[in-house]
């Protein structure tokens, strides 16, 4: 019996990455904002606590990585910068696992069937690693979906974790100094882009992340 089916598939699909990161991430502000000052006051040992479950959340789309990066970039500063990305490459890595594990020949065969989707696969799959790079250079695609798109295009693991590295070091990097340089946490989290020099910096991000997905994703001419 097949798990996904074209009803099936889209529904969940849409509720874990559309619906419950809007929830978690509203509940989890909630949270940040009322408790400031005791956040304020964790000891090192339960930021790192607070590390590993964020890998969690992070791995099944609860909190988008951005999100994270302001909060511990606002309480702990550049020393943020270690546990943003250790969330990061975790969650990848433990995506690429979790879908493997899944009925995958199911999944691709669904997506398959839509010659669109199909074609984007196999342009994925020729540009692996140049193709990821843009990608999660990108502030604005969604962290979970991509990282499934990837592991369910069948690309290499290797490219998938180098890929996700390099293009995540910019705007985890901007975050983190976003949060590090906000005087309020509410202020931060309802307006993380306030300042011209992130705003400019993350339009820059989008034009060049977004030229070089259509790039490598369009289908070449041959001569």
């Amino acid at each position: 019996m097949k798990i996904f089916n074209k009803y099936s598939f889209p529904l969940i699909s849409s509720i874990f990455l559309t619906v419950v990161p809007l929830l978690f991430s509203s509940a989890l502000t909630v949270a940040v904002i009322t408790h400031e000052n005791e956040v304020a006051k964790l000891p090192w040992q339960d930021w790192t606590w607070i590390t590993l479950i964020c890998c969690i959340t992070s791995t099944f789309a609860f909190t988008p990585p951005t999100l994270l990066a302001l909060i511990f970039g606002y309480f702990i500063g550049w020393h943020a910068v270690l546990p943003v990305f250790m969330m990061n490459m975790v969650a990848i890595f433990l995506v690429n696992i979790i879908t493997k594990r899944f009925n995958q020949d199911n999944l691709r065969t669904y997506l398959s069937d839509n010659i669109k989707v199909n074609s984007i696969l196999e342009n994925i799959r020729k540009q692996e690693l140049k193709f990821i790079f843009f990608t999660k250079l990108s502030p604005i695609l969604p962290f979970a979906l991509t990282n499934f798109v990837f592991a369910l295009s069948g690309a290499k693991l290797k490219n998938i974790l180098l890929g996700g590295f390099l293009g995540m070091i910019p705007r985890t990097l901007l975050a983190v100094w976003t949060g590090s340089q906000a005087k309020e946490i509410r202020r931060l989290l309802e307006n993380p882009n306030e300042g011209n020099l992130q705003k400019i910096l993350i339009i820059l991000l989008i034009i060049i992340s977004v030229g070089g997905v259509i790039y490598y994703i369009l289908p070449k001419k041959t001569p």
